[in-house]
């Protein structure tokens, strides 16, 4: 039979079980926590970079339509 002694070893044992988990998964929490964080910074520079874009696109689109209104006046000026 068992004596109390080894019931309070194994107590103690799965106590310090109990305890190493609970570090884990307060460490995985954190690093779950930590991962949101960088997720969130980088769909944010993500989104940015597209609104930089589509401006750059904008932009882009307009100097076009000058060029070519300003060749189109210089080739009816040739005319």
């Amino acid at each position: 039979m068992s004596t109390k002694a080894d019931y309070q070893e194994i107590i103690t044992e799965y106590k310090d079980q109990v305890r190493l988990l609970r570090e884990e998964v307060a460490e995985l929490q954190d690093a779950g926590k930590t991962k949101d964080a960088a997720n969130k910074r980088c769909l944010q520079k993500l989104e940015n970079t597209n609104e930089d874009l589509d401006k750059s696109n904008e932009e882009l689109k307009k100097a076009e339509a000058q060029i070519k209104g300003y060749f189109t006046g210089i080739k009816s000026q040739s005319t």
